[in-house]
Formats: structure tokens, sequence, C-alpha cells
């Protein structure tokens, strides 16, 4: 029978599995409609929704690891906790500014893509996608504050894979709503960094 700490490990896994597969379905409106119509755009609002509680799932595995760790995994980030535990502020003082001003910014598209939405200003004059560099480096500061090294290392793997498939599929998307348009915003603005020289005009 298998054991509690290698299911949540397992389960941490399908559960992000899913929630990254529904984030992407959620990013491709324009495309869902070509082949389901008007309705792809609720569609890809319930996607959202979805992925964020996988989100919350993801979370509580994270968690669950401080009391059922898998023994040969229980590799401590650093001997004294609260070493981990400040690399994981810092890293949050960093970042959440970026996600929230991100948050901001796109305002309700957010969470629900809308055909009337233009593209966005504030912090996305800077950077295309300031909520995923806000968002991923989560995945790795909740297991700072566990002081798992397992799972920072696993949570770093993840996001190194997933966000560049994510932007992809986001981007082929925004290029058939905005156009000609869209593809001049990505050669002035840099997908995760700034550009520090932008084409002339």
């Amino acid at each position: 029978m298998i054991s509690i700490p290698w299911a949540n490990l397992i389960f941490l896994n399908i559960t992000m599995f899913f929630c990254w597969y529904f984030y992407i379905l959620s990013v491709q409106p324009v495309s869902r409609s070509e082949k389901y119509g008007e309705k792809a755009w609720q569609d890809c609002k319930r996607f959202r929704a979805i992925s964020g509680i996988l989100m919350g799932v993801i979370t509580i595995n994270f968690i669950l690891w401080i009391w059922f760790p898998i023994p040969e995994l229980a590799w401590f980030v650093h001997p004294i906790h609260l070493v981990s535990i400040v690399i994981g502020v810092i890293i949050a003082i960093i970042f959440t500014p970026i996600w929230i001003k991100g948050i901001k910014d796109a305002g309700p598209e957010t969470m629900i893509p809308a055909k009337t939405t233009q593209l966005y200003g504030g912090i996305y004059k800077h950077i295309r996608h300031p909520q995923a560099v806000g968002e991923m480096p989560w995945f790795v500061i909740i297991p700072l504050f566990i002081n798992s090294l397992f799972l920072v290392i696993w949570a770093i793997i993840m996001v190194i894979i997933v966000s560049p498939i994510i932007i992809h599929y986001e981007e082929k998307d925004l290029i058939k709503r905005f156009g000609e348009e869209y593809r001049e915003y990505q050669k002035k603005t840099g997908a995760i960094f700034p550009k520090l020289r932008k084409p002339k005009d």
C-alpha cells in the first residue's frame, strides 16, 4: 500500500499538471473560439478559475510535506529553519510587488478574458508578463518557508519548464487577437526582463 508521503507527492504532481493544463487553455480564447465559437471566452474564464483552485490545492500539498515528508527526500535548505524563511521573505519582497502591479494594470482580464480588452499599460510597458514574473517565484517561496530543499528543486524545475510553455501559447493567442500591434509590442518590450535597448520606430 502506498504511504501518505508518497501519495501526497504523486497527488502534487497530478495537481500541478492539471493546474497548468487548465491555465494554458485559459490563455487561448481566440484560438479556442475558432473551434468552439463564442462560448470559448466563457470556457477560458472557467479554466482560469479551475487553475486558481488547483493552485490552492498545490499549496496544501506543500504544507502537508511538513508532517508527511518522504524520509529519503527530507533534505533541508539550511539546518537553521529561520535562514530558509528569510531567503523566502527576501524573494517575496522582490517579486510580489511585480505580481500585484501586473494584476492591477491588467484589471478584470486577470481572471476574465474579454474581446474588448486593449493592450495594457502601466508595468506592461516594460515587461510583457509581469504576473508570471511575480507569481512563479511563489512556487519556490513556499517550499523555502517549509525548509524543503527537495520541493525547492522540484519547484524550480517546474517553473523553468512551464513558464516558456505558458508564454508561448499566450503570446500565440495575443498575436491572433491584436495582430501587428502585438508584434510591434513584442519588438519593443521584453517578455520577463525589460529591454535595455528598444528598436527605433
